[in-house]
């Protein structure tokens, strides 16, 4: 059903003029001229087609219409300023649903989230791992981290973390006899293969110009986090991703057998709707967020 409601502004000004019995005091709370509330009024009661005010030289008075319309019109406001401030508090805190992959979660950000929470423990953090790019005005989805070139229609790309590529095992490789010393030694040693980048060490023999080693045998695993592991138990060589191996390898549990690191063109990258940044919390998030790239794992 179609409403017919008067302008906002004629309103707005009637019931603080009513508080205040004054256009005066009424203009300097609204921040508007005498003059404008004055119009603002008249322009109501021609709508009304009633007289809300009786004015005097130097007295305000509430008509009899203008005393049996206050009551109604100072509540809808007192319930709307009660729904903004509701609405507000919701935004200020309750949940806020990040999504990235479930190896990034792991390995970079999971570590920090610490730092955010100190920092704004009214708002509860949900992390959604999956590789999927998500539909911010379908799902139920805040703010995202994803990885790729930066590139994605109608959304906001922050770069957040670059990457290296680099053989990682695990240290115990590198030790007797047979130890993994030079890239040539990769061929008596079981490369670990992840199922997304299944061209890695085909593109990374040939950037070291190590030539001579079937780059296709090895073990291949659907996720990078089962690879990094298989290489920190010893099972073979896996080629790392910075930043996903940067904690393993501050804590020893992996190893760079060789200095040589291939640079990619891809990068973790902050992903939101540009207007989603006037929420408070997404905001916080992401203002937390950014002072992090590109520093050490355990930042925040």
């Amino acid at each position: 059903m179609k409403r017919s409601l008067p302008p906002l502004n004629g309103l707005r000004a009637f019931e603080a003029a009513a508080r205040h019995m004054s256009f005066t005091d009424a203009a300097d709370e609204l921040s508007v001229t005498q003059a404008a509330i004055s119009h603002q009024v008249r322009g109501l009661e021609q709508r009304l087609g009633l007289k809300l005010f009786v004015r005097r030289n130097r007295s305000l008075l509430l008509s009899e219409a203008g005393q049996a319309y206050l009551p109604s019109v100072r509540a809808a406001f007192d319930q709307l300023n009660e729904a903004t401030e509701k609405l507000l508090q919701k935004d200020r805190g309750g949940h806020l649903t990040v999504t990235t992959t479930a190896s990034f979660a792991t390995k970079w950000l999971v570590p920090r989230l610490a730092g955010f929470q100190r920092s704004n423990p009214e708002i509860d953090v949900r992390v959604s791992t999956h590789t999927g790019l998500v539909d911010f005005s379908r799902e139920d989805v805040d703010i995202g981290i994803r990885y790729g070139r930066g590139q994605w229609s109608n959304l906001v790309a922050e770069r957040l973390v670059g990457e290296d590529v680099m053989p990682v095992c695990a240290p115990s490789l590198l030790k007797g006899p047979n130890a993994l010393r030079k890239p040539a030694d990769l061929k008596r040693f079981t490369l670990l293969h992840i199922g997304t980048f299944p061209d890695d060490w085909q593109v990374w023999l040939t950037a070291a110009g190590v030539k001579g080693i079937d780059a296709s045998r090895g073990v291949t695993f659907d996720f990078a986090l089962a690879a990094y592991q298989a290489a920190m138990d010893g099972l073979g060589v896996a080629l790392g991703r910075n930043p996903l191996v940067a904690p393993d390898l501050k804590a020893g549990r992996l190893v760079m057998p060789f200095e040589f690191k291939m640079s990619t063109e891809f990068a973790y990258y902050v992903i939101y709707p540009p207007e989603a940044i006037r929420r408070r919390k997404i905001k916080a998030f992401r203002d937390w967020l950014m002072p992090l790239a590109e520093i050490g794992p355990k930042a925040g």
